[in-house]
C-alpha cells in the first residue's frame, strides 16, 4: 500500500490534500472525513451497525496527530477525535471518494435530512 508523501490541511476551503508515493493525489473535504469516521462511534462494533453522521457540513479540523508510521488521528472541531485513519484507509476514501459520497448523500435524503453544502 502506498504511503503519502505529504498531507496538507486547507482550513478555509476545509479540505484534507493528500499526495502519495504513487503519485496518487486526493482533496478530501472535511465533512467526508468526519462522516466516514474509522472510529466505532460513526462505524459502529460490527457490520450494520453503522451510525449516520447528520449535521456535518461546516465541520473542520483542528489538528492531525501522527500515530506510528502507518496512520493520523485527525482531531475535527465538533471534538470527534477518536479515528485511526490508516494510509490505507486514506487511500480507500480517496479512490472511492465519489460512490462513498453518493452513498452518504442518499442515506442522509432517505433519513429525510437535507444536506445544505455540496462538498
Amino acid at each position: 500500500m502506498p504511503t503519502p508523501t505529504e498531507l496538507n490541511l486547507h482550513r478555509h476551503s476545509r479540505v484534507l490534500e493528500i499526495h502519495y508515493e504513487d503519485g496518487a493525489q486526493f482533496t478530501l473535504p472535511c465533512e467526508y472525513l468526519r462522516v466516514y469516521s474509522p472510529s466505532a462511534e460513526v462505524q459502529g462494533h460490527g457490520p450494520g451497525q453503522g451510525v449516520l453522521q447528520i449535521g456535518k457540513e461546516s465541520v473542520g479540523i483542528d489538528r492531525i496527530e501522527p500515530v506510528g508510521n502507518y496512520a493520523v488521528c485527525l482531531h475535527f472541531d465538533d471534538e470527534h477525535n477518536t479515528g485511526i485513519y490508516s494510509w490505507e484507509y486514506l487511500y480507500r476514501l480517496g479512490t472511492e471518494h465519489e460512490q462513498l459520497w453518493q452513498a452518504y448523500l442518499a442515506a442522509l435524503e432517505k433519513a429525510g435530512y437535507p444536506h445544505t453544502k455540496p462538498s
